[in-house]
C-alpha cells in the first residue's frame, strides 16, 4: 500500500475527537437509563442505542450521517419519552366537544341524520380507498426522512439541515398541544363513546381495511403498541409531508419530488379523515403547526445572527 493510499485510509477511519467520544456516550447512557426506568425497556431502544454509536465511531461519513439525523433522532426520542407523563394526566381529555364542533362546522346530512365526515366515510367507503389510504398512510414518516436523505447525499447540507430542524419544531410544537388540549380521535367516540378512559389501546380504526385486503398486519403492530390514544389534535401525520412539500420549494427541487410529495400529502389529509384517526379539525391542526413551525424557524429564529452561525456550522459539520 504507498503512502498516500495510507493516509488516505487513517482519514477515511479517523476516530471521532476525545469531547465528541465522550458526549456520545453520555447522551446514550443518559437516553437508555431514563427510558428503561420510566419508559420501560424495549430490546429496539438497545438496537438503535448500537446502530447510533456504530454509525459514529465507524467512518468520517457515517458520524456526519448520523450528526445530521440527530434531528429525526430526537424526534423518536420525544415521542417516546411522552410516555412517561401521558398526556392526559395533565389536562382533560376533550372527547364530546370536539366531536360537536366537527359535526357542526362540517357535518354532512343524511337520512339518518347529520354525521361528522368520519362517520359518512364509514358508512360509504370502497375498496381501492381502503388499499390507496395504507398505501398514503405508510408514506407519513419514511417518505419525509426519504426527502430529507435526498436533500443530504445530493450535498444541499444546509437546505437539508433547515428541513430537518423545522421538522423537528412542528413535532414540539404539536407534542405541546398535545398537553394543552389531548383529544380523542373519532374512531375513540365510535367505539367507546364520550368518556375518556385512562389506558384505552390504540386502534387501526378504517385502516384494518387495508390489513385484511393485504394480509401483512402493519397497522396492526403499530398502533397496538399506541400507549396514549388522546393525541388527535393537532394531526401530526397531516404535517409531515407537508414539512417536506414546503422545503421541495424553498430548496429548489425537481418538480417530481414536489408532484410527489403534493399527491401525498393531500392523500395523508384525506386518508386521516377517511380512516377515522382524525377529524377535519385535527388536519387543519397539523396544517396549521407546520406553518407556524416553518414561519417561527425561517421568519424568526434565522434572523438571529447566533442561531443562524449555528445552523450554518451544523451544515458544514455535515459536509
Amino acid at each position: 500500500m504507498t503512502k498516500d493510499k495510507v493516509s488516505n485510509s487513517r482519514k477515511w477511519v479517523s476516530p471521532p475527537p476525545f469531547k465528541e467520544f465522550v458526549s456520545c456516550l453520555c447522551a446514550l447512557a443518559i437516553w437508555l437509563v431514563i427510558t428503561v426506568l420510566f419508559v420501560g425497556f424495549r430490546p429496539e431502544h438497545v438496537v438503535l442505542a448500537v446502530l447510533i454509536a456504530a454509525l459514529f465511531f465507524i467512518t468520517d461519513s457515517t458520524r456526519r450521517l448520523i450528526v445530521g439525523l440527530l434531528p429525526f433522532v430526537i424526534f423518536g426520542i420525544s415521542y417516546d419519552w411522552m410516555n412517561i407523563v401521558p398526556n392526559y394526566t395533565v389536562n382533560t381529555v376533550d372527547v364530546e366537544g370536539l366531536y360537536n364542533t366537527e359535526k357542526q362546522i362540517f357535518g354532512i346530512s343524511t337520512a339518518a341524520g347529520i354525521l361528522t365526515p368520519n362517520e359518512f366515510f364509514a358508512l360509504n367507503n370502497c375498496r381501492v380507498m381502503d388499499f390507496m389510504a395504507g398505501i398514503f398512510y405508510l408514506c407519513w414518516v419514511p417518505l419525509p426522512i426519504f426527502y430529507g436523505l435526498w436533500l443530504y447525499f445530493s450535498g444541499k447540507k444546509n437546505a437539508y439541515v433547515r428541513f430537518a430542524l423545522v421538522f423537528l419544531l412542528v413535532n414540539l410544537i404539536g407534542f405541546t398541544f398535545y398537553y394543552i388540549h389531548p383529544a380523542a380521535p373519532p374512531w375513540y367516540v365510535a367505539k367507546h363513546g364520550f368518556e375518556a378512559v385512562p389506558g384505552t389501546p390504540g386502534d387501526v380504526a378504517g385502516l384494518g381495511a387495508f390489513d385484511s385486503m393485504t394480509g401483512l398486519g402493519i397497522f396492526d403492530a403499530l398502533y397496538a403498541r399506541n400507549a396514549n390514544v388522546f393525541a388527535a389534535m393537532p394531526s401530526l401525520h397531516s404535517a409531515y409531508t407537508l414539512v417536506a412539500l414546503i422545503y421541495a420549494f424553498i430548496a429548489r427541487s425537481s418538480k417530481l419530488w414536489k408532484f410527489i410529495l403534493a399527491v401525498v400529502t393531500l392523500g395523508i389529509w384525506f386518508t386521516a379523515v377517511y380512516t377515522s384517526h382524525h377529524y377535519i379539525l385535527d388536519v387543519a391542526g397539523g396544517i396549521g403547526c407546520t406553518v407556524a413551525g416553518v414561519l417561527l424557524f425561517e421568519g424568526l429564529l434565522m434572523r438571529i445572527p447566533a442561531f443562524k452561525k449555528f445552523v450554518s456550522r451544523y451544515a458544514t459539520y455535515i459536509s
